[in-house]
């Protein structure tokens, strides 16, 4: 049902305020100069609404962006701590440049200039964001859009699904050499062999075999420091990570040198912390940035992140014959689009596969 009412200003010009109610939707008011617009106005609301086409355009025009994060924060980023940490300083920044406008206006075009604003800004350590960097501020975003059109009704469609994101370049693929063999017959220590050195002779205990697991389990840096006692088993070589990066509960084998190294933690572990790896405040994990830093100069090793002892791990994997489907479920990937990089570490394996299909295949011929 439609009403219009007439007002006057104190200047004595007409206007006529519409209001259009209908059970089960939120009122929709206008305000028009001349009573046929008014009208008109009624009739096209009216019937948009019955037929299911005004309610999310007219929701979109109700919230601003900071509202949409705002709630997207407590609804969603709240039950995830650690989700809200990577986030946070992302939905900021967006807040900071569009927030005041409504969801209606956020168009494809406005979005493509927060991305090039994105891409052109330089970062607190003085540098040009990376495309990376921009594709995650992105992300973050539409995930928040996203859920305002399939959950809140909030709108009809996510703009960011029509704006083009930054190309990120190839995965890095950055592992430890091997030990070499010379042409007079003599070995030489590869970057594997030298960084093991350097972290066994380092003044912290931890180093060694923080970094030993790394390389035998590829698990991420912040899921080696966070380990608790309960989360290993050594009697059954196995490390249960709660907390990873995809929200997924994963095991981890533990064998051999890792597995020794652990055990002898055991030996000597304090008894007022669960961590393995504790600092001197025994809530908190020690921070071992810089007994790495000092162990890869002394390795004389450049152009290598704690990250690539990972990628170490996956690499070592792959060229011991194991499939992409494998070295994902090693690293904990769901697909195994993050695994392709490693694909031509694992040639000589495909190609074993390849000839061992033909050699049955064609066998008769």
């Amino acid at each position: 049902m439609a009403y219009i009412q007439e007002r006057k200003n104190s200047n004595g010009k007409k206007s006529y305020r519409v209001q259009v109610r209908l059970k089960g939707y939120p009122t929709q008011t206008a305000t028009f100069e001349r009573k046929t617009d008014a009208k008109n106005w009624a009739q096209q609301t009216e019937t948009a609404i019955r037929e299911g086409r005004h309610f999310k355009s007219s929701e979109a025009k109700r919230h601003t962006v900071t509202e949409l994060i705002d709630r997207y924060t407590r609804d969603v980023l709240d039950k995830n701590p650690k989700k809200k940490r990577d986030q946070g300083h992302h939905l900021e920044w967006w807040k900071d440049e569009i927030g005041s406008y409504t969801l209606a206006d956020t168009t494809p075009a406005l979005i493509v200039e927060c991305r090039d604003k994105l891409a052109s800004g330089i970062t607190r350590r003085k540098s040009q964001r990376s495309p990376a960097t921009v594709v995650r501020y992105m992300t973050t975003l539409s995930c928040a859009f996203s859920i305002a059109v399939r959950e809140w009704g909030w709108m009809e469609d996510n703009p960011f699904r029509k704006v083009s994101k930054p190309k990120e370049p190839r995965g890095r693929v950055r592992f430890l050499s091997d030990d070499e063999t010379l042409p007079s017959g003599e070995s030489k220590d590869g970057e594997r062999t030298r960084l093991l050195k350097a972290c066994r002779d380092s003044g912290n205990p931890f180093l060694y075999p923080v970094v030993v697991i790394a390389l035998s389990t590829g698990a991420r840096k912040n899921e080696i420091m966070g380990l608790k006692w309960q989360d290993v088993n050594l009697s059954r070589g196995m490390i249960t990570l709660h907390e990873t990066k995809n929200g997924e509960r994963r095991a981890l084998p533990l064998t051999g040198h890792a597995l020794e190294q652990v055990k002898q933690l055991a030996k000597v572990r304090r008894l007022d912390t669960d961590l393995l790896f504790p600092a001197k405040n025994p809530k908190k994990p020690v921070d071992i940035r810089a007994p790495w830093e000092t162990a890869l100069e002394e390795a004389k090793i450049t152009d290598f992140r704690f990250h690539d002892l990972r990628h170490s791990c996956a690499s070592y994997l792959a060229m011991n014959g194991a499939s992409l489907a494998e070295i994902a479920e090693v690293l904990g990937h769901k697909t195994l689009q993050m695994v392709k990089r490693y694909a031509h570490l694992s040639e000589q394996h495909t190609t074993t596969v390849v000839s061992r299909m033909n050699e049955k295949i064609f066998s008769k011929n």
